[in-house]
């Protein structure tokens, strides 16, 4: 019934007008679809890299500029006749505010980049040459247009962000550039089709094996149609009466594997495939689902994500766009970036609402990998107009998302927004909106009852922070999800001990991306903290300030950059593994940390656990430890021992305190088992707990596998030696083994291999020695000088000598 060509080759670019500075003269310039304009013009060499240096800040014209895409393709009607009664201009993304002309014939206008765009076009094409123009206009332009007709509202940034439904992130963020882009972004064709096609297919999923398949057809003539599904060797046939527009057809599987979030089971997944036919010809759609059910348990304010009757400590990561160019995202990118946030131990992405919704790519290898996805509708940090085009613009974008994701057994949340609930009750927006729209009717009604219509059985969520009611603080611990600021913004990270949250949906803490990665995208020299290109690599409000005083008495105060690079890292790793330790230990109370953030989308100083370059920083390494499924955690007085596997966890618990030089000073044994999903608390008695020589003692608990150090005073108050070990360095298949052994304590040894060749990594960091032990590095790609690698700057650590 159908088929789909792309139309993806021989387009051009053109400048056409301008109300920023028009630096080059943009005339018939090969363009790239799907692209966007910034990534034509790199190509083609006539802007810098935005991503390099201060590069960004030349670019600002881009997004006051008009800009025409043409390309000319040629079109010849079926010889038989048949298959293309219609034939569709379908385009899967544009951005964002456009009108498209076919063979100089106005076809539509669109005006939001997060939906997709579908025009009649049979009656324009022409057998030979067709040429499809499609004209920007300034992202800039549009969004004051709309500011100075409705009202302005109050937002994060002095950018017009909320009036164009657009990535909000392209207008900048505390971690972004301002990149405003325009473009043919997701891929563009023309569909024919006659009789009839599937128009959306939504399966509704459930774990108990039953598969409500719901379609909408779109029709060239009225006569009757056969629907058929399929899936787990099951078929069930409807027919589609003459006329009809939707249809229904439900298959009950019988003992379907569920699908389980990573660490809790498997994640098989079905083929399914829906048939709309009329006896001739057949339009066919196929996919794969999952079983399983999702609720969200609110009980006594709690906010726990149970999956097919378990409940799941969500340990997860914020997720941003992965570049400020989308078209350059690929799946292998997507697929590197999700093993990162598996090997860190996480089973959960919050996709953040300044952002977008995401590719196909993303919720497919989501499914695969078991990583559950909390999906934000894109709004963020400000106050939202709910009159003018954007109501209609917001519910066709929610409907065809929601439609879109049904499918995927990863998703497990709708989530309003980001910060506006709390922006609205807290941050002095009421007065300033003297009673104009702010967005609640879409967090509130409208979005909630698009989910309830076409996504029943999974939960909707106003926004988050949210408390479960509009009548309540917003960014109350105690009830539903919290953001906590505090620490990064005005407190130290020890902060995180006051809070005793039921979910934390965001908290963060910053520091440099890897050497490499600054390198590549700064040409300071020498490079130094408050280098140009490193300062204007750090977005954030007196980000670098705040750096410095987080070390806080945690640390000495850096000599030089190469300290400043060391210690800031380190102390981001410290304060995020204290603050999701202290959270895993009140399990079940809390259910749930999402940290600030995985990933970056360009080279920076940010809070991300991967950097713009795709390498993971020392932050990484520590979440993976304080994520790992058996943790052992000192708190205050107490050790909490926490099992977030599968089965039991007993053993011979063993808590000492030793003397810097290893010397036994006092030691306990426990008997424990703490049950699948539990947590336990182990008071320790004064004669262990209690140091006698805080600045020259350390705590051990060791179970099993698992380990735990206290040290009773911060670094610079503790009486270290200076560090003394021995290193061997051998060549081993794939790369070089670094074995390290301690002669003294050794505190928190890294070793940064990229420092000597980009492409070097390193399976392991901020390992602290007691004396006598020994660890074991591997350093696989490029090719590191191996005596490099055991020499300052290259290996560190906090008590080294110099």
């Amino acid at each position: 019934m159908s088929s789909y060509r792309p139309l993806h080759d021989g387009w051009t670019v053109t400048a056409v007008s301008s109300t920023g500075q028009l630096r080059p003269v943009v005339a018939g310039l090969p363009a790239s679809v799907p692209g966007c304009v910034h990534t034509d013009l790199l190509a083609a060499g006539l802007i810098e890299d935005p991503y390099l240096d201060d590069n960004e800040e030349g670019l600002t014209w881009i997004g006051r500029t008009a800009w025409a895409y043409e390309t000319t393709f040629t079109w010849e009607p079926a010889e038989d006749g048949t298959g293309d009664d219609r034939a569709d201009l379908v385009c899967a993304g544009l951005d964002t505010v456009a009108t498209l002309v076919l063979n100089g014939v106005e076809i539509g206008r669109t005006a939001n980049m997060h939906r997709s765009y579908r025009f009649p076009v049979r009656h324009l094409l022409q057998a030979g040459d067709n040429t499809l123009r499609i004209l920007f206009d300034p992202p800039y332009g549009y969004a004051e247009a709309q500011k100075a007709a409705l009202g302005d509202r109050p937002g994060a940034y002095d950018e017009p962000y909320q009036f164009i439904r657009k990535m909000a992130c392209n207008f900048g963020w505390d971690w972004g550039p301002t990149l405003v882009t325009a473009g043919i972004w997701r891929p563009i064709g023309i569909e024919t089709w006659s009789t009839a096609r599937l128009a959306e297919v939504r399966p509704l999923v459930s774990g108990n094996g039953t598969v409500e398949v719901h379609v909408t057809v779109e029709r060239a003539v009225e006569r009757p149609l056969t629907l058929t599904a399929t899936v787990a060797g099951v078929t069930e046939s409807v027919t589609v009466a003459a006329g009809a527009r939707r249809s229904v057809v439900t298959l009950t599987v019988p003992d379907p594997d569920l699908w389980w979030p990573r660490g809790y089971g498997e994640q098989p997944l079905y083929d399914l495939v829906v048939c709309l036919e009329d006896g001739e010809r057949e339009h066919e759609w196929r996919s794969r689902i999952g079983f399983r059910s999702v609720e969200l348990d609110r009980t006594g304010d709690a906010f726990t994500v149970v999956v097919n009757g378990v409940p799941v400590f969500v340990k997860g990561f914020n997720w941003i766009p992965d570049d400020c160019f989308p078209s350059r995202i690929t799946r292998d990118r997507l697929a590197e970036r999700f093993a990162q946030a598996a090997g860190a131990g996480a089973n959960c992405l919050r996709v953040w609402g300044g952002g977008m919704y995401e590719s196909d790519d993303f919720y497919d290898l989501a499914d695969e990998m078991g990583l559950l996805v909390w999906q934000d509708f894109p709004f963020a940090c400000a106050a939202y107009p709910e009159e003018g085009p954007f109501a209609a613009e917001v519910e066709a974008e929610a409907r065809e998302h929601v439609a879109r994701l049904t499918r995927h057994p990863s998703l497990v949340l709708w989530c309003g927004n980001n910060e506006n609930i709390e922006g609205h009750a807290d941050w002095g927006w009421q007065e300033k909106l003297e009673g104009r729209g702010w967005g609640g009717g879409f967090y509130y009604d409208l979005l909630p009852r698009i989910v309830a219509e076409l996504d029943p059985a999974r939960p909707y969520w106003p926004g988050s922070p949210y408390s479960g009611s509009p009548d309540l603080p917003p960014n109350d611990p105690s009830r539903g999800t919290v953001h906590i600021w505090t620490v990064w913004n005005t407190h130290d990270y020890h902060h995180y001990a006051t809070y005793t949250p039921r979910f934390v949906a965001e908290f963060g803490f910053q520091g440099p991306p890897a050497y490499a990665t600054l390198r590549a995208a700064v040409s300071d020299d020498p490079l130094t903290p408050s280098s140009p290109g490193v300062a204007h690599h750090q977005k954030a409000v007196d980000g670098g300030l705040k750096l410095l005083r987080g070390l806080g008495e945690h640390l000495p105060r850096p000599d030089g950059f190469d300290d400043w690079h060391y210690y800031t890292q380190l102390n981001q790793a410290r304060a995020m593994a204290f603050g999701i330790e202290r959270f895993r230990a009140l399990a079940p109370y809390c259910m749930g940390t999402i940290v600030w953030q995985l990933n970056d989308c360009w080279p920076v100083t940010s809070w991300a656990a991967v950097d713009g370059g795709g390498r993971r920083k020392p932050l990484w390494y520590a979440l993976r430890r304080a994520f790992a499924d058996r943790l052992l955690t000192f708190q205050g007085d107490a050790l909490a021992v926490v099992n977030d596997a599968g089965e039991a966890w007993s053993g011979e618990l063993a808590v000492e305190r030793l003397s810097l030089a290893g010397e036994i000073l006092a030691k306990e044994r426990f008997d424990v088992s703490v049950p699948a999903r539990g947590t336990a608390s182990v008071d320790l008695p004064e004669a262990v707990a209690r140091a006698g020589n805080p600045a020259g003692e350390v705590l051990v608990a060791t179970l099993g596998d698992a380990r735990a150090l206290w040290f009773p005073r911060e670094d610079p108050a503790m009486d270290y030696p200076p560090a003394e070990m021995d290193t061997v360095v051998e060549e081993t298949e794939g790369g070089l083994r670094v074995t390290v052994t301690a002669r003294t304590l050794v505190r928190e040894l890294a070793i940064f291999p990229d420092r000597l060749d980009p492409r070097a990594t390193v399976d392991d960091q901020l390992v602290t020695l007691l004396p006598g032990e020994t660890a074991v590095f591997h350093v696989t790609g490029g090719g590191p000088d191996p005596g490099a690698l055991v020499r300052h700057p290259v290996l560190r650590c906090v008590n080294e000598s110099r």
